[in-house]
């Protein structure tokens, strides 16, 4: 609302010395063409086809990174430095069972306490049952486990032991602590996963077929902006996992990010198409990729310059969640300023011609 009408009715009445020293006349502007991305565009123009596909090819080899992914991370690993509890825990796991700091708590009645203590100790992984305590009608019982917590075997042990104590007849039982609490939250955000991507990408392909009244170029934006996502995730993995040596890339992080670069990878595809849909129907369809792609070149590049430098600030902060976060969405918005919305598709245009528009023909300039 406030771009709509708070800063239109300024710019009004400011007139052009709100352009102030370079105040633009009428007739003084330089053509589209003229610009840095306007030569750009020419040279695409010449073989689009030889600058979209090695540039499609290279995203695609960086998401090849996607493959040695490792996602979780322990209590221990979510700070950039190792903080006092994470060495008190490392050294009770060093003369004590792994979880005996943070041990599984099942919560059963009263009445299956003696079952689920048995059921407990028969599963493989429990290193102890610890005497049940009684609060409010429920009793608690510890189960320590032979694996350090939130750690893959830890996790496997907690998955068995529910199974083992939700089979006790008439005891209720659940499987709490620390571990189980990732355990749900890795599953969770699988179901989030599932759900969320592609109920925004279908929002999205709806709002772009409404808007460029359009199939083709609707879908092979889209499907850029997902090789874009997919590039980012696999060179973050390589550069969390291999150059900062973090554990893993938290549960949070690929959603989060997937939010963030698929919308603003779509809001930059979008100044650019519609400004190349007007340009189409004044200049035809080659010269309006070329013009459309030189307006907006230096609008969208400074966008995505600035955007990228204020989530690297991210990266200053000690949480390994944020500062991955950080380097997704600052790497995912270059890699979209520069390589996506820059050459994949004003060339996939060139490439594939007035049959962008389809089902709506254009009308001849």
């Amino acid at each position: 609302m406030a771009s709509v009408t708070l800063l239109a009715a300024i710019l009004l009445l400011a007139g052009r010395r709100v352009f102030w020293p370079f105040v633009p006349r009428p007739g003084s502007a330089a053509a589209a063409t003229d610009t840095v991305w306007g030569h750009i565009g020419r040279r695409l123009g010449r073989r689009p086809r030889l600058a979209w596909m090695p540039a499609a090819g290279l995203l695609a080899v960086l998401a090849l990174g996607l493959g040695q992914a490792r996602f979780g991370l322990s209590q221990t690993q979510v700070f950039r430095t190792q903080p006092d509890f994470a060495a008190g825990q490392a050294l009770l796991s060093a003369h004590y069972p792994g979880s005996a700091s943070d041990p599984a708590l099942v919560l059963t009645r009263p009445a299956g306490v003696a079952a689920v203590s048995e059921a407990a100790a028969r599963t493989p992984g429990v290193a102890q049952v610890l005497p049940a305590s009684l609060s409010g009608g429920r009793a608690l019982v510890p189960v320590v486990l032979t694996a350090a917590p939130a750690t893959a075997g830890a996790e496997a042990t907690v998955q068995r032991l529910r199974d083992a104590v939700h089979r006790v007849p008439d005891a209720g039982a659940m499987v709490g602590g620390d571990t189980a609490m990732d355990l749900d939250t890795l599953a969770s955000t699988e179901r989030d996963d599932r759900v969320v991507i592609p109920l925004v990408l279908g929002v999205i392909l709806l709002i772009l077929v409404l808007l460029l009244r359009s199939l083709v170029a609707p879908l092979l934006l889209v499907a850029t902006v997902v090789l874009s996502y997919a590039a980012t995730m696999g060179a973050g993995t390589v550069l969390f996992q291999h150059v900062l040596g973090f554990a893993g890339t938290d549960y949070s992080v690929p959603l989060l990010a997937f939010v963030f670069l698929v919308a603003l990878g779509v809001d930059y595809n979008i100044f650019l198409i519609t400004r190349i849909r007007e340009e189409v129907g004044t200049r035809g369809h080659r010269e309006g990729v070329l013009t459309g792609l030189g307006a907006t070149g230096g609008v969208i590049t400074s966008a995505g310059i600035v955007l990228a430098a204020t989530f690297s600030v991210l990266t200053a902060l000690s949480l390994v969640f944020l500062v991955e976060l950080g380097i997704l969405v600052g790497l995912g918005v270059l890699l979209d300023t520069f390589v996506v919305r820059s050459i994949v598709v004003p060339a996939l245009a060139l490439d594939v011609g007035p049959r962008l528009w389809w089902p709506v023909r254009q009308r001849r300039p």
